[in-house]
């Protein structure tokens, strides 16, 4: 066979993290806004990845059109395989971390034992392209796992979460352009990827609340399909990535032969720099995760926020945190808005109490994004005591008892 994979030029790494992206948004399209759930829409996925892998490994030589659509299923498979383990399983991501990686170590080793080689410019054989695939499938999920897990440490949001991976992939590339190992560069921004991609794909989709554009899932999952098909349509038509074409007017200067003198050195300098980079990413999740934030991948997919440092309070540690930490006429204004409602329940107005207490939902909501930081534990102390109150005020049957306990408890709390 010739070639199976197309030559890595800027075209692959564009067109990659454009899957990517689908990836992120079109699972999300599928599992949560057309109601499929995540199983299914792993079934589903899982049958159109065996499919589009069958129809690829029938092939002879690289074609862009079904080598990217596979690429494109295997982004949207390998996202939900690790979100099934999380969100389905329970599974921790810093387990699904560590078991994909070691899956990927494992893949890598037997390919290497078996071909002595990990280089994707000689995949003309049926078991190379068999364990690129698995290769590729497998770097999908741990890029999720990786992905979600700095979200769940760092608190950090849609726009700058993109910085991380964006910041290691100009790192590693500078590493590979200053002679540092192809194959190994190669792999590791191949990983990066996917946070990439799927921290762009969030940016695009989520609300502004969220700090993100508002596309959502579809208009993005589109707007990327799109722009795949236009360059796929373009790489068909000039084979500027056809491996065998490519090298007939770019000479391999045998950058991936036995390395001596110089180069071997560059390797080693390229490695330390990886790993100094590994190193420092370790330190910033350490230190972004002691400092107080909220949990940006439970909030992403809808989930009560939750803290991510700290042990929860009592209620006396609750009202102290707020009188130190939350603006005094802030809270004044919340004390405000509850003891109005209190004095409307005594009166008998429950229709007047119940439109009174969507002031006070009204003002924590668009204040919880000046008041999260500034102590986690005493804003979810004081969110889940909103929630009764809210209810009780709110009921179809109301009691003035449960309303008076469930106000005085946020009262007291609020100082």
């Amino acid at each position: 066979m010739l070639n199976k994979v197309p030559e890595v030029t800027i075209w692959f790494w564009v067109i990659k993290i454009l899957c990517t992206t689908v990836g992120e948004s079109f699972a999300d399209y599928i599992n949560e806004t057309l109601g499929f759930g995540l199983t299914n829409t792993t079934i589903l996925f899982t049958v159109v990845f065996v499919i589009a892998l069958a129809v690829q490994m029938s092939l002879k030589k690289y074609v862009p059109g079904p080598y990217w659509f596979t690429v494109v299923v295997v982004s949207v498979t390998g996202t939900l395989y690790t979100d099934i383990l999380t969100d389905s399983k329970g599974v921790p991501l810093w387990i699904s971390s560590t078991v994909f990686a070691a899956l990927l170590a494992a893949v890598f080793g037997i390919w290497w034992y078996r071909e002595r080689t990990l280089s994707i410019h000689s995949i003309r054989t049926v078991p190379r392209e068999s364990f690129y695939w698995l290769a590729v499938l497998v770097t999908f999920a741990l890029g999720t796992a990786t992905g979600d897990w700095t979200l769940e440490l760092t608190g950090w949001g849609p726009g700058v979460s993109i910085l991380l991976p964006l910041t290691l992939i100009a790192i590693v590339t500078a590493v590979w352009y200053s002679g540092g190992n192809p194959v190994l560069t190669f792999w590791v921004a191949y990983i990066l990827t996917r946070p990439l991609g799927a921290n762009i794909g969030d940016f695009l989709a989520s609300p502004s609340s969220e700090k993100g554009l508002g596309l959502g899932t579809l208009w993005t999952s589109l707007i990327f399909l799109g722009a795949i098909l236009a360059t796929v349509v373009y790489l068909t038509v000039t084979r500027t990535d056809v491996i065998e074409e490519y090298e007939e007017h770019h000479p391999r200067h045998h950058l991936e032969s036995a390395p001596t003198g110089r180069k071997l050195i560059s390797e080693r300098v390229g490695l330390a720099v990886l790993g100094a980079a590994a190193a420092a990413t370790a330190a910033l999740l350490v230190w972004a995760n002691a400092q107080p934030h909220t949990d940006a991948l439970a909030a992403e997919e809808g989930a009560p926020p939750k803290c991510s440092s700290g042990s929860p309070l009592n209620q006396d540690e609750a009202t102290k945190a707020v009188a130190a930490h939350f603006p005094a006429d802030k809270v004044a204004d919340y004390k405000k808005i509850v003891t109005d409602t209190e004095a409307l329940v005594k009166s008998g107005d429950q229709s007047g109490a119940s439109s009174r207490i969507t002031d006070l939902e009204t003002a924590w909501d668009n204040d919880q994004d000046s008041l999260q930081p500034k102590d986690c534990q005493a804003w979810t102390y004081v969110d889940q005591q909103i929630d009764p109150v809210l209810s009780a005020v709110r009921s179809s049957n109301p009691q003035p008892a449960q309303e008076e306990r469930a106000m005085q408890d946020l009262l007291s709390t609020l100082g």
